[in-house]
This record gives structure tokens, sequence and C-alpha cells, in this order.
């Protein structure tokens, strides 16, 4: 992974990480797909499993995401 864009995507993600620690959650940065533009991250804690961990990812970690960097197209969970 580009290191430039491993720092701008955690940098995006540092923001969103408050929201989900506070209802017991977390997010990891696991890859990116430069070609694709995907974002895979893994859930952790209580986002493990919730129903609402899908919604989270595409309304919130995706479209925050895709608003800073216009070359994301998806965030998928693996």
């Amino acid at each position: 992974m580009d290191p430039q864009m491993q720092t701008k995507i955690e940098e995006v993600l540092t923001m969103i990480r408050p929201a989900l620690r506070m209802d017991g959650g977390g997010i990891e940065l696991v890859a990116y797909d430069a070609e694709k533009g995907i974002v895979s991250v893994k859930m952790q804690g209580a986002c493990v499993g919730c129903p609402m961990s899908q919604i989270t990812l595409k309304m919130g970690v995706e479209a925050a995401l895709r608003d800073a960097i216009p070359s994301i197209t998806e965030v998928i969970s693996v």
C-alpha cells in the first residue's frame, strides 16, 4: 500500500474512531486496492456482529473516506 495513501486513510479513520468508541466499537485499516479504489477495514469491539455496523460502514466510514479521498470508490468490512 502506498504510504501516502495509507496516511490519508488513517487520518480520516482517526476522526471517526471516537464516535465508534462511544458505542464500544472500533475500526482497523486492513488494505487499499488502488486499482479498484476499495478500502478494506476490520470492524472491532461492539461493531462486530452489530446489525447497525453495515449502516455505520456505508453511511459513516465510506462517506467520510470518499469525501476526503475522491479516488476511493467503496469501503468493505473483512
